[in-house]
């Protein structure tokens, strides 16, 4: 409620060439892949976290920051789809972003067999933490460094500019940096319930 009232107070949502009103997604889908890579990072640290401590603490945080990250992935692309066929022209055109993205959300669907694949708790985490390190930093180059190297329809590669006053007008900031804040920290706060929700769940079953 606060969110769409601040939206409001901020008045118009100025007109982009192309974009035009399909340009409050921006205030969606790119904070949804802002806190789903935050979220990602942070399932990576708690992984190494684990395989140092052996707590099974770090574990249950990285497995619930990595299947909210997922979630958020997932809404994210969605919201992408939406969008590309606005200013696109087709829900899937087959960009080198869309590929990579859909490339790394099936790694670390991966990440969700994997770990029931084991019935031995500590093999599970230990093998599951591995995976995530470096399925992390296969997403990085996926998302950020790939597209880059060639033509793509999407903002920030290819020599499209991205978050500049070609597709960010300064108005639009007031809402769009505390909307990335704002999905970041609801995802966060939905992980600690998962987490200790697993934790609790293992305490009683052992």
């Amino acid at each position: 409620m606060v969110y769409v009232f601040w939206m409001g107070w901020m008045g118009e949502v100025p007109r982009k060439v192309i974009l035009n009103e399909s340009v409050r997604n921006l205030y969606f889908h790119v904070p949804m892949w802002f806190g789903m890579i935050l979220m990602l990072l942070g399932a990576a640290v708690y992984s190494l976290r684990y395989l140092l401590f052996q707590h099974n603490t770090d574990d249950a945080w990285a497995s619930a920051l990595t299947q909210m990250g997922i979630l958020f992935g997932i809404l994210g692309l969605i919201t992408g789809m939406v969008w590309a066929q606005f200013t696109w022209g087709a829900w899937w055109s087959g960009d080198p972003k869309q590929n990579a993205s859909a490339i790394g959300l099936l790694m670390y669907l991966a990440y969700t067999v994997l770990r029931s694949s084991f019935e031995d708790k500590r093999r599970q985490a230990r093998i599951s933490a591995t995976y995530n390190i470096l399925a992390f930093f296969c997403l990085i180059p996926l998302l950020f460094i790939l597209p880059r190297l060639t033509d793509s329809l999407h903002p920030g590669n290819g020599g499209n500019p991205g978050f500049s006053a070609y597709d960010l007008d300064g108005r639009m900031r007031w809402v769009f940096y505390p909307a990335v804040i704002a999905w970041t920290l609801m995802g966060w706060w939905a992980s600690n319930l998962w987490a200790r929700y697993n934790l609790l769940k293992n305490r009683i079953q052992s």
